[in-house]
Order: structure tokens, then C-alpha cells, then sequence
């Protein structure tokens, strides 16, 4: 089926950007404010959904924004492969604003106007990334994302705050110049940068500068926190929780994570990245960040700091899973995006919960929380659960297509990794539920409630999606990372 060219993934971006631009203009109105938010992330998913039909078709999406020097246009082209990405963090803005208001409301927050157009820009920059065409377009969203979102780390303004925004733009900043590098080098080998299904370096360099470009490359792509590139991420849970679960769950750590996987699958191709070994080297990586990120995370008693390194942790599932260069492991890499997104944003979220609540940040502090605040821990236990890779919560789906992945590529070292790694899932996961519902409750939290309704309600309903993705997992994440795989394979 020939590629639909359509304003539709154009519109859909430029949404966000013009809500971004009506906060701004309207810093002095709260309420308008936070009704713009709202009715943008609504708008942009119902967008984003429009694609959908036409991309199961087996169709893609095409429209050119705009065409400078050569090798320097900005394009965008939905397929499956970034419909995934696309329909989780358009999804996402919405409970997120939901989120934000209740969560800033409760704050008395401040700076509201820059903290929500920023949120709009972050999101918009995430989903061109998702629909990029190229390289190009992906490198200019892709830095865009860098710079909107240094505003919501130092939201706070504390010299703590300021400290972890400096941190935040050396370290993605200077991988923004890498990524910079690598495209100009992918430029002059290849005479372009469309993402091209099988690749478009194969016969243009050799192995060894192949290799160069795949390091570059990693580097670029900071955002996916792997070690020991990854201390900007932990650092940076001094802003909001809302800010922790963009970071974390919906744009700035998957746009790493996608980025890498879109570069190996249509910059390098399968082919190449076997025959110069970049995915044994990829695999290494990604299993050493998994299983010390584990240890780095038990070692945290402050919740939002154990729940980044568990993040950091699982980006690298995403790594290891298009390293093995298999259907099933890149089927389970593309759906840890969504469903790693929809369970993480759960556990930061009851992290807001508590906050809000309580007023505490400690795991032992928290002794017995589970029974004065049991939705918030009850939806906390769901998460927490799906990050492990139990059934039957949508983790248990993407983890066991990695395990396949290995099996079918003979990997068994990182199966066992994968084994190992959700066990040390629970080890730091399960004290905290223990300790919440288990133990007697801790004087401090005598006559504490549940938070407010609109903090609550998007905790339980990203748990409940979690749980329902997990019992009926095929639509429309699975079906769309079928298609993708098949595509790569050269398949209808």
C-alpha cells in the first residue's frame, strides 16, 4: 500500500506547540491555563489516534514540513514502529495534565505558565521524534526536547534544584553534540539520513569506522541513561514528581531509548550491526547498566531516587532487546516502550501521592502507609509488580518476548541476566509493599488520608491500563510491534 501523505502528524505537533504559546500568553489565568493543557493533550492523542486505522492497514503516513539543503529536510513518517512512541506519550499527556493540576494546585505551585508550556513543548518535541522521517528531523526534536524540559528540572529553584539543571544540560547537551557529529558523519558516508528500512550504511564504510559512528551514536543518545552516562537521571528527581514522570515514563528517557533503537534498525540495519558486532557490544552495555542500576536502587531509601535507578534499569531492556537483533527481541524492546511508560508513570505518580499526603520522601519513613492510604499503595503494589515482570500486568509480556528474544538468538548469558534482573526487581520493590501494608502505621501519618481526587484518579487509572494492557495485550501495541518487526524483515 502506497504511503498516505497527510498534514494529520504535522497538526498533531503543532497543537502542543500552539497551547504552549497560549499559556504563555495567558501566565495571569490559572484556570485557562490548565484548560488548555488539558484540552491540547486531548486534542493531540485523538490526532495521533486518527493515524492508527490507516497505519494497521499496513500503510504509512507521510508530509514533508519543510525542505532546506539538501540532506536537511524536516520530514515526518508514521509507521508502527513509531506509532508506538507516538501513541504513549500522547496518551500519557493526558493523565499527566490531569496530574499536574491536582499536583500544583496542592503545592500552591508557582511559575505555572512556564511549567505548563514547557510540559507542552517537551511533549510536541517527543512526538516528533517518534514520527521523524530522518535523522535530521530527529536530531532537531530530539535537542528541543533537551531544552524544554531544563526549565521543569529547575522548576523549584532551589540551589539544589539549579545544581541538577547544570548536571542535566552538560550531560545531554554534550551528547546533543555527539548526535550532532554522528549525523554529519552518516551524511557524508551514506549521502543522506532517511530512515530506511534494512539500513543505508551497509557498503559504505568499513567496520571499524562503522564502529566509531555506532559509539558516537550511543553517546548521542544520553537520554537512554545507560551507565555511565546516567547520573544526570537520579539528580534530576530534585523537580516536581509530575516532571520525574515526563522524565522517566513519557518523553525525554524513551525518546533516548527510541532514538537508538529507530538509529540500529534504519540508520545501521540488522545486517550490518551483526556483521560489525555493534549489538555484542550493545548487549554488554545494556546488561551491565541492568544488573548495577539493580544494586544502586536497593541501596535508596528515598522513593523517587529508587524508582530512577530502577529506570535506568529498564531503558536498558529496551537496549538489549534490539542488541539481540531478533523478531522476538525487538518485538519486546518496541513494547517495553508503552508498557515500561504506563507502569513507571504509576509508581511516580503514587510517589506525588504520598508527597501531597504526607509530606514524606523515605521509604522508612512509610511504615504502614498502606493502610491510610491503600489506593495509593494498592495502584503503587500494581506498578511495582509489573516492573518485576509478574503476570498478570503488561511487563510480564514485553520481559517474556525479551526471553524468547535471547533464547532465539542463542543468548542464554542474557537471559539470565533478564532472570536475574526481576529478581532484583522484587528485592527492592517488596520491602516497600511489605513495610506499607504489613507494619504498624508510623505516628506521623495518624490521620492521613488519601490525596486529592484529581492526584489519586490518574494513579489508578495508569494502574488499571497497566493491568488491562496486560490481560489483553494484543491491541493495539502488540499488533503494531508485529508489523514493525515484519516490516523490518522486508515482510507485507
Amino acid at each position: 500500500m502506497e504511503p498516505l501523505e497527510s498534514p494529520v502528524p504535522f497538526i498533531a505537533i503543532l497543537v502542543p506547540f500552539c497551547a504552549a504559546a497560549l499559556i504563555l500568553l495567558s501566565y495571569r489565568r490559572r484556570r485557562l491555563i490548565e484548560a488548555y493543557s488539558l484540552l491540547a493533550s486531548i486534542l493531540t492523542f485523538a490526532l495521533v489516534l486518527i493515524l492508527l486505522p490507516r497505519v494497521m492497514e499496513g500503510s504509512e503516513v507521510t508530509w514533508s514540513v519543510l525542505k532546506l539543503l539538501p540532506g536537511a529536510n524536516l520530514g515526518l513518517h508514521v509507521d508502527a514502529f513509531g506509532l508506538i512512541f507516538a501513541l504513549t506519550s500522547s496518551s500519557l499527556w493526558i493523565v499527566s495534565s490531569l496530574y499536574s493540576i491536582g499536583y500544583m494546585n496542592a503545592h500552591d505551585g508557582h511559575n505555572l505558565a512556564r511549567f505548563y508550556a514547557a510540559f507542552a513543548i517537551a511533549i510536541a518535541s517527543a512526538l516528533a521524534v517518534a514520527m521523524a522521517a530522518n535523522l535530521f528531523t530527529l536530531f532537531i526534536f530530539y535537542e528541543i526536547l533537551t531544552i524544554s524540559t531544563y526549565p521543569l528540572v529547575v522548576h523549584e529553584g532551589t540551589e539544589e534544584a539549579m545544581r541538577a539543571g547544570r548536571k542535566y544540560l552538560a550531560y545531554l547537551l554534550t551528547a546533543g553534540v555527539f548526535l550532532l557529529l554522528s549525523l554529519l558523519f552518516t551524511q557524508h558516508l551514506a549521502g543522506g539520513n532517511e530512515f530506511t528500512s534494512g539500513g543505508i550504511l551497509a557498503g559504505h564504510a568499513t567496520d571499524f569506522i562503522v564502529r566509531i559512528l555506532f559509539l558516537t551514536f550511543l553517546i548521542g543518545f544520553a537520554k537512554a541513561a545507560w551507565m555511565p552516562l546516567h547520573s544526570w537521571l537520579p539528580t534530576a528527581m530534585v523537580a516536581p514528581t509530575p516532571v520525574s514522570a515526563l522524565l522517566h515514563a513519557v518523553a525525554v528517557v524513551k525518546a533516548g531509548a527510541f532514538g537508538m533503537m529507530r538509529v540500529i534498525c534504519y540508520i545501521f540495519g540488522l545486517e550490518l550491526a551483526s556483521a560489525a558486532g555493534l549489538n555484542m557490544a550493545l548487549i554488554l552495555i545494556a546488561s551491565v547498566t541492568i544488573l548495577v542500576s539493580s544494586f544502586f536502587a536497593l541501596a535508596q531509601d528515598n522513593l523517587k531516587r529508587r524508582l530512577a535507578y530502577s529506570t535506568i534499569g529498564q531503558l536498558s531492556y529496551i537496549l538489549l532487546g534490539v542488541a539481540l537483533l531478533t523478531p522476538q527481541g525487538i518485538a519486546g524492546a518496541l513494547l517495553h516502550i508503552p508498557f515500561h511508560a504506563y507502569m513507571k508513570i504509576t509508581l511516580f505518580f503514587t510517589a506525588g501521592c504520598i508527597l501531597v499526603s504526607t509530606g514524606l520522601e523515605n521509604i522508612s519513613e512509610m511504615k504502614g502507609i498502606g493502610r491510610r492510604m491503600p489506593l495509593t499503595m494498592g495502584a503503587f503494589t500494581l506498578g511495582a509488580i509489573g516492573v518485576c515482570g509478574f503476570p498478570p500486568l503488561c511487563g510480564f509480556f514485553s520481559k517474556l518476548l525479551l526471553a524468547e528474544g535471547s533464547v532465539e538468538a542463542g543468548a542464554i548469558p542474557v537471559l539470565l541476566v533478564l532472570l536475574s534482573s526481576s529478581v532484583l526487581n522484587a528485592a527492592y520493590f517488596f520491602p516497600i509493599i511489605r513495610t506499607a501494608f504489613l507494619d504498624d502505621p508510623a505516628e506521623e501519618l495518624r490521620g492521613r488520608k488519601e490525596a486529592p481526587v484529581l492526584v489519586l484518579i490518574p494513579s489508578l487509572a495508569t494502574a488499571l491500563l497497566s493491568l488491562l494492557m496486560g490481560l489483553y495485550p494484543a491491541f493495539p501495541f502488540l499488533e503494531l510491534a508485529t508489523m514493525a518487526v515484519r516490516a523490518l524483515a522486508g515482510g507485507p
